[in-house]
């Protein structure tokens, strides 16, 4: 996607350690026009696919979970990361988080992801791919059918989508990072 492609290279911001700073347009200043171009490419790649509720975890994914599920008229159900004093019966799982460097619990209410659900997750960004298998696990364990994994940036480098293709998991990607070496942002041409 070249809008998202020539925006990271803008202004997106290099860290030691293969961490790309995306906040500007992202994950705390949100541009919704850029938004709303993801999600379309998302739905467009996800469109033949049987979809009832599109799935995220808080916080970063939302933004572009929730523009899809506007643009397709679905739910939008977002794993917590904090179990809240409110939720009874709830699906958990434990996922180490790359970017905060600790673990926590990911909740999701029974009420809200059932067998019969047949769900597309949606995440800012695919690293490790710790995330995938908090929500691959709570699927599993909620007996739903999980049809695809959409994200919207890449770091093909840390090898998480061989975590969700190990699974027989769809994996598309709108942004592949190849590289974050000596701090320069290296895109992969498709």
């Amino acid at each position: 996607m070249k809008l998202l492609k020539d925006r990271i290279l803008k202004d997106g911001k290099c860290f030691p350690g293969g961490i790309l700073k995306v906040d500007k347009f992202i994950n705390h200043q949100l541009d919704p026009n850029l938004m709303k171009q993801i999600a379309v490419e998302l739905i467009r790649r996800y469109a033949s696919s049987d979809i009832n509720k599109i799935l995220t975890v808080e916080a970063s994914g939302i933004a572009p979970a929730i523009m899809m599920g506007f643009l397709l008229d679905l739910p939008v159900v977002f794993a917590k990361k904090k179990k809240p004093s409110t939720m009874g019966d709830m699906l958990s799982t434990t996922v180490f988080s790359f970017t905060k460097q600790r673990e926590y619990h990911m909740v999701i209410s029974k009420e809200y992801l059932q067998p019969t659900d047949k769900v597309l997750f949606i995440d800012d960004f695919l690293a490790y791919g710790n995330a995938a298998k908090g929500i691959i696990d709570l699927c599993k364990q909620s007996g739903a059918e999980l049809v695809g994994m959409g994200f919207i940036i890449e770091k093909a480098f840390q090898k998480g989508r061989e975590v969700i293709e190990k699974e027989g998991i769809r994996c598309e990607s709108l942004a592949i990072i190849d590289s974050l070496d000596n701090c320069e942002i290296k895109l992969r041409e498709e």
